[in-house]
């Protein structure tokens, strides 16, 4: 790693905070938002950054433009004469993903357009996906003599099995559309696209207005649970509930309760 100044030095993403909400957008809408090494390099570092800035509760994540969210690797940067090493291969997804450089702060992907390949790296460690109406979502790995490992991987527990299983073997063949995906439990809201950046924003600012520790806590029970038995999940629920509960916060939510009025609220 390049020892990157965050956010002073990013030339592939462009990253603000408002109002405890960090945009991270993908900034290289030339080449789809494909990354390169130094887009994996920046991204690293930043969600870094964002781990252990107080500022920040939640990230809301996209792509420049209306073509693309992230159309994976740079397709430049693949090393077509190196025989991969089975033992030691060093792949994207354990420098681009939020989760994989310690990130337990929500990151809702706002996908604006073609989501593909190892975009999925992104979307696969996001933990609410909204896509506009013309979003698309496909795997173009086997078309072009590759096998789609990863990205099918991250998406496992995110949409039905038949579904994974047909967008990985179609290639470039079939796209699956905004509303499909929601059917497939990929995307949790779709929305027009000149909707898409307000919607993402206002759920943002709801889940940053709530507590950030329970928040934090709730999610990494939430991502555990999903590699483990219910029966395992269970036996550490104590465990869990000891990352975001002590004796203080339960007298701050008490005391929080006894004096809320009414708020509105939305029906989904």
């Amino acid at each position: 790693m390049s020892g990157l100044v965050i956010p002073g030095d990013l030339t592939t993403v462009i990253y603000s905070v408002q109002d405890h909400v960090a945009h991270v957008t993908l900034n290289r809408p030339e080449v789809h938002n494909a990354f390169n090494e130094r887009m994996q390099e920046e991204l690293a570092s930043l969600w870094r950054h964002i781990r252990l800035d107080d500022d920040v509760r939640v990230v809301v994540l996209t792509g420049a433009g209306d073509k693309a969210f992230c159309t994976g690797i740079d397709r430049g940067d693949i090393p077509v004469d190196r025989e991969f090493d089975p033992f030691t291969y060093d792949d994207p997804s354990q420098r681009i993903g939020p989760k994989s450089q310690g990130l337990w702060k929500p990151v809702i992907a706002a996908v604006n357009g073609m989501a593909c390949g190892g975009g999925f790296y992104l979307l696969g460690e996001s933990d609410i996906i909204v896509a506009a109406e013309s979003a698309t979502f496909f795997d173009p790995h086997v078309t072009y003599t590759m096998t789609a490992v990863y990205e099918p991987i991250l998406l496992t527990n995110r949409m039905a099995f038949g579904d994974l299983v047909r967008m990985s073997l179609v290639g470039t063949q079939e796209r699956v559309s905004a509303r499909t995906a929601r059917e497939t439990g990929l995307v949790c809201e779709v929305v027009a696209p000149e909707e898409l950046t307000t919607t993402s924003r206002e759920l943002a600012e709801v889940i940053a207005a709530q507590p950030p520790t329970s928040v934090q806590a709730t999610l990494r029970t939430l991502w555990a649970a999903r590699s483990l038995s219910p029966d395992q999940a269970l036996s550490l629920g104590n465990v869990f509930l000891q990352l975001g509960t002590s004796a203080r916060a339960l007298r701050e939510g008490q005391e929080h309760f006894a004096q809320q009025k009414q708020r509105e609220w939305k029906l989904r």
